[in-house]
């Protein structure tokens, strides 16, 4: 038998085809044997049985093959699961790996578009608002300070004076009593 055979689609489809005849056989032929033995030996009694003797030496000897023929047919099943599984985890592995690559590669695209609309979106929005001229409404107070309040020469007129002030302060106690020097 050729081991590179076996991995091959055609190699192994034959190899479990064969391995899964050869179960099948066998368990029809265990079945066959278990059922023929039962017969045989419920008819056949050995001195000193009692009533039911016969039957139950003949179910527990049967019982062996029935798990012989049991076993067979569970390994003609992993013959046949032992394909399937190869072509699903080996043979189609890169066809399901590209679909999944294509949905992936569909589903950037289509975010990237969606990004790329909401781009644009915010830039017609800006340069669209950038563009339209803006007049300032009558009656409106403008944000730059009047003039009459800056005095570049004097920069302690640049403020209006408190009600009763002069001159403004030069330190900082001026604004305290002087105390007793307690």
């Amino acid at each position: 038998m050729d081991i590179n055979a076996l991995f091959t689609d055609e190699g192994l489809r034959a190899f479990t085809a064969t391995v899964r005849d050869q179960h099948v056989r066998d368990a029809q032929q265990y079945g066959q044997i278990a059922d023929i033995v039962r017969s045989r030996l419920q008819q056949t009694p050995i001195e000193g049985d009692r009533w039911m003797a016969k039957r139950l030496r003949a179910w527990k000897v049967a019982r062996q093959l029935k798990a012989m023929e049991k076993a067979s047919t569970e390994a003609a099943a992993k013959a046949e699961a032992l394909y399937a599984t190869y072509v699903n985890e080996v043979l189609e592995l890169p066809q399901r790996r590209a679909v999944v690559e294509a949905k992936r590669l569909e589903r950037k695209q289509g975010r990237q578009a969606a990004v790329g609309a909401a781009v644009a979106g915010s830039l017609n929005r800006t340069v669209t608002a950038l563009n339209t001229p803006q007049e300032q409404p009558g009656g409106t107070v403008p944000q730059a300070r009047p003039a009459e309040f800056v005095a570049p020469d004097n920069p302690w007129q640049q403020w209006p004076m408190a009600a009763g002030g002069e001159r403004p302060t030069s330190t900082i106690n001026d604004y305290f009593a002087k105390g007793d020097g307690k």
